[in-house]
């Protein structure tokens, strides 16, 4: 693989260490800011809240400018944002770092597959794609542990401090690696998107993807307080334990995928999202038990992301059939959906944390979770209708 698209991998590395590791870190901004632990949840939903709009407004906006420069200036962006992240000098500036930091994001995977496929044969497009995104699994294992562990021993804001080097790094790869000249898909306007936006059953798979992930981050957001406040784990504990979660994230995402491949987006669905459901269920009961937990959370992360190859594999089949000339645009609102998910699932969480309590939010994700269940089977349904197999597949890479 080319350099270039390693200077793409370590961003998208800084970007997913950006994005996920704020939850290991609720405690200790609440507690340094003097704000609620619910408070400190909206950072994570005004950040997918920034991912949401950056990916199809932004990635519109700025479908003319040249591939590498929209490249550079979206890590100087994402670099700026975790600056004002450390030398947020109170809760409001840090709010609006975290929003400028997930525009910059929303618009970098947007653009990113397409770059990554513009650097290698045709025959290595998947390989290059999967290489960039697994920066984001690569995050999840090591990137979010070690900024936690940086958070809470030298102060969250030396987490953004690194953060920011990791940008700085980025930007001097892109700059330096990528081709000037590689070409850019065409550009897509606002009103293609709303007219996707327009399509039932591109929407019902949009509502699928908002459902599943808002039901995990309503427990996820809180899943630091809940080891240190009812499992009594010290906070210096709580990277270890995301450590454990990150690797079976990474385990959880290759079998979600090869499930996806054997049975069909749609059965895979089903049965990731029934065992999500009674993990988040479980985690009620196994909160107060160290060793419970750890099985527990260990168990979350095998399920939690594995239903991002099916989500996104039966997204691009249902824009085959239903907005044929916007299958990338299609695909990249499910993005968006999944940032919804999480932003909505972060704010949910802090209401129910402010009114029934910490462990109030597995019970409920779980219940999310069951409506994502349910509306995936009525998808399933809906095609048995249309004559459509439950088992055929896209042709798109899993790994993307």
């Amino acid at each position: 693989m080319p350099l270039a698209l390693w200077a793409l991998t370590l961003a998208a590395f800084a970007i997913g260490t950006t994005e996920f590791v704020i939850v290991g870190l609720i405690p200790t901004i609440a507690s340094s800011l003097g704000v609620s632990v619910p408070s400190a949840g909206l950072l994570v939903s005004l950040y997918a809240l920034g991912v949401a709009i950056g990916a199809p407004v932004l990635t519109a906006l700025t479908g003319r400018i040249p591939r590498k420069h929209l490249l550079v200036g979206l890590m100087v962006l994402f670099t700026i944002g975790n600056l004002l992240a450390w030398m947020a000098p109170g809760y409001a500036t840090l709010m609006g770092a975290r929003v400028l930091t997930g525009l910059a994001h929303g618009v970098f995977f947007s653009i990113g597959s397409t770059i990554a496929t513009g650097l290698v044969p045709k025959d290595r497009a998947a390989s290059a794609i999967a290489l960039m995104f697994s920066g984001l699994t690569v995050a999840l294992v090591t990137g979010v542990p070690l900024g936690t562990f940086i958070g809470q021993s030298f102060g969250w804001q030396a987490t953004f401090l690194a953060v920011s080097l990791l940008g700085v790094i980025a930007i001097v790869g892109c700059a330096v690696l990528v081709p000037a000249g590689i070409a850019g898909s065409k550009p897509s306007s606002l009103l293609t998107q709303l007219a996707v936006m327009r399509k039932p059953r591109l929407l019902l798979v949009y509502a699928m993807t908002a459902l599943g992930y808002g039901g995990t981050f309503i427990a996820f957001t809180y899943l630091a307080p809940i080891l240190q406040q009812v499992s009594g784990f010290a906070a210096s504990t709580v990277s270890l334990v995301l450590l454990v979660y990150g690797v079976s994230v990474a385990a959880g995402n290759i079998w979600g995928g090869k499930l996806a491949d054997r049975k069909g987006p749609v059965r895979a669905l089903q049965i990731v999202f029934a065992l999500l459901a009674v993990v988040l269920l479980v985690l009620t009961f196994a909160a107060a038990s160290k060793p419970l937990v750890l099985v527990t959370v260990l168990a979350w992360g095998a399920v939690a992301f594995g239903n991002v190859p099916g989500l996104q594999v039966y997204v691009v089949q249902r824009a085959e059939r239903d907005a044929a000339q916007a299958v990338d645009v299609a695909s990249g609102l499910n993005i968006a959906a999944f940032n919804v998910g999480i932003a909505l699932g972060a704010w949910g969480g802090g209401l129910i944390v402010a009114r029934l309590g910490l462990m109030a939010t597995p019970s409920i994700g779980a219940l999310v979770v069951v409506g994502a269940l349910a509306l995936t089977t009525l998808a399933g349904r809906l095609d048995r209708r249309d004559g459509i197999a439950s088992g055929e597949r896209a042709g798109v890479p899993l790994a993307a």
